[in-house]
């Protein structure tokens, strides 16, 4: 599966990054340090994977340190 890339339009929309640290703060005020693809409802990848496939983001991968604003916490993270 190809990575999603950050300048990808869908992902630009949502405001993909693929480090959850790099998030625009301003642009997204209900973002906490700790959201990640990882502890994401929508994260496809098993646990320890460096990346892995998303709900929202069809056919692509996602970093599992990135974030979006379609993050909601997966029961149980």
């Amino acid at each position: 599966m190809a990575p999603l890339d950050p300048a990808d339009p869908s992902a630009k929309a949502l405001g993909y990054v693929t480090n959850t640290a790099k998030v625009d703060a301003a642009a997204n005020p209900t973002h906490k340090p700790d959201q990640t693809c990882g502890n994401c409802a929508q994260f496809q990848g098993k646990p320890g994977d460096a990346e892995g496939g998303c709900n929202i983001f069809a056919g692509k991968s996602v970093a599992r340190t990135g974030w979006c604003k379609v993050w909601a916490k997966k029961p149980g993270a």
